[in-house]
């Protein structure tokens, strides 16, 4: 099963650069999408129900309460048995979380809080992450296979970004969110890109459309798919696709034997 996340940065905005025609290349059986800031009424039909080759996709939307806001959605080939949202209203107000359950795997597709400059929305994206751990923690607690893929808005270590100590009180690298990320792996869930390439600097997923970041390569690595420890051995590659524009994020890429 191949499984891609993007943070698209509207995806209407994506769909005036190419994003349909891409869909359709590359043809993944799950696509999670951050960050939509739409809801599927202001979508056209080819967002909707894309072309593809093969079983056509099935999407589900969660959408923020404020228009033109977060929101994630996700486009899967396999019918779900239940798709559901977070449980939460703070967050589902937001459009944040979708949990969607498959036979073998329970897949949940997030858009992270930003704790913002200064720290300003630190403790409610902190209360969304323990409540993330939590469910994490609960289905793995179950024996339940899980993926947890999509914007973290969080670089976990100096490696994940290519300028740590400037950014250092910097909402994403802040010592609150690091020490979350830290707790999260600690309890056994597994960060897949890491856990295969352990040691590679460079691999970012977010680049500032400032001073030409991208082009530079000055970014720092906040979207990921993540699973249970028990999962692991079925991850047979986990990549960034820094290649593919469109957004100020780039899609990150995973394929699971499951």
């Amino acid at each position: 099963m191949r499984v891609i996340s993007w943070n698209v940065n509207g995806i209407r905005s994506a769909e005036k650069k190419g994003f349909a025609g891409w869909l359709v290349r590359e043809s993944p059986d799950i696509l999670c999408l951050n960050e939509t800031k739409a809801e599927p009424a202001q979508l056209s039909d080819e967002l909707l129900n894309p072309p593809v080759r093969g079983a056509p996709y099935r999407t589900f939307w969660a959408c923020a309460k404020k228009k033109g806001y977060s929101g994630v959605a996700i486009y899967t080939k396999e019918e779900p048995q239940e798709v559901r949202f977070f449980g939460n209203s703070d967050f589902d107000d937001e459009g944040r979380v979708l949990v969607a359950e498959y036979p073998a795997f329970t897949l949940i597709a997030a858009y992270f809080p930003n704790s913002q400059d200064e720290g300003r929305r630190l403790d409610y994206k902190l209360a969304f992450c323990d409540e993330m751990l939590a469910l994490c923690d609960t289905l793995a607690g179950k024996g339940r296979h899980f993926l947890l893929c999509g914007d973290y808005n969080i670089a976990h270590r100096p490696i994940d970004l290519a300028r740590p100590k400037q950014n250092e009180k910097s909402p994403g690298y802040l010592p609150e969110e690091r020490a979350w990320m830290d707790k999260f792996t600690g309890a056994g869930h597994v960060d897949t890109f890491r856990h295969l390439h352990p040691e590679e600097e460079g691999h970012y997923t977010w680049w500032s459309y400032r001073s030409g970041a991208r082009e530079k390569n000055v970014g720092w690595r906040i979207d990921y798919h993540c699973v249970d420890k028990e999962l692991v051995s079925k991850v047979k590659s986990s990549i960034i696709r820094p290649e593919i524009e469109g957004s100020d994020h780039c899609p990150v890429e995973i394929e699971i034997d499951i």
